[in-house]
């Protein structure tokens, strides 16, 4: 059995592998997981080497022969990172908060007992970083958000959210790459493109990029 303080490590059939890494949701945490991602990219065997949140999932070219010794490897690698630093691009995305979009606006605002001015700016402040890619092409998990504007994901998630859609799921916020089912509670929109496959690189934003929310206007 695995140990309360350290990684848990899965296979995920026979072709990839999970590590879920123990600690807290923040920066210098998830910088380990880069630390190890790009260490274990260099690894025989290893196709790709994905950060997600607090974990890392290695895609196989071949399953491999030695399951031990590639778990054994994780673990001391753990041990030893000690976060990389990514120097990215800063983006400034404008947002439309509230409105048709962003109608959970209002809710989030009573949940915290702020008024719908205090949340916007709270949100709009800090510089937010991307973690990691997910949940949909060129979705970015961001880390950053003052707790102050936690709201409970959806106990029914939204059959369809639109695109552009900027949300907040917990202690967490995002931007909806696309339209899709969404348990996260939308408080504006913005019309930036985050995803085009006919792009060199489709995913327009990586980790280590950072995101600063520009409050373009308020709809009550």
């Amino acid at each position: 059995m695995t140990a309360p303080d350290r990684p848990r490590i899965s296979l995920l059939g026979t072709s990839a592998l999970l590590f879920e890494a123990p600690g807290a949701f923040d920066l210098p945490h998830q910088r380990r997981i880069w630390s190890l991602a790009a260490t274990a990219s260099k690894w025989p065997g290893i196709r790709e080497a994905i950060p997600g949140i607090t974990n890392l999932m290695l895609t196989f070219a071949t399953p491999p022969r030695e399951l031990d010794a590639l778990i054994a490897a994780l673990n001391d690698g753990w041990d030893a990172a000690e976060g990389l630093t990514i120097s990215g691009r800063e983006i400034r995305l404008p947002v439309t908060y509230g409105g048709e979009i962003g109608s959970s606006l209002q809710s989030v605002a009573d949940h915290c007992g702020l008024s719908v001015d205090d949340v916007v700016s709270i949100h709009a402040a800090p510089l937010y970083t991307v973690f990691a890619l997910g949940s949909h092409p060129g979705y970015c998990y961001l880390g950053g958000m003052d707790r102050r504007i936690t709201m409970p994901r959806r106990q029914t998630p939204l059959q369809r959210s639109a695109g552009g859609s900027v949300s907040i799921g917990g202690s967490q916020t995002g931007v909806s790459a696309s339209p899709g089912p969404s348990g996260w509670h939308a408080i504006g929109h913005t019309s930036w493109t985050f995803f085009d496959p006919s792009w060199p690189t489709p995913a327009a934003l990586a980790p280590g990029d950072t995101i600063r929310f520009e409050i373009e206007r308020v709809i009550r």
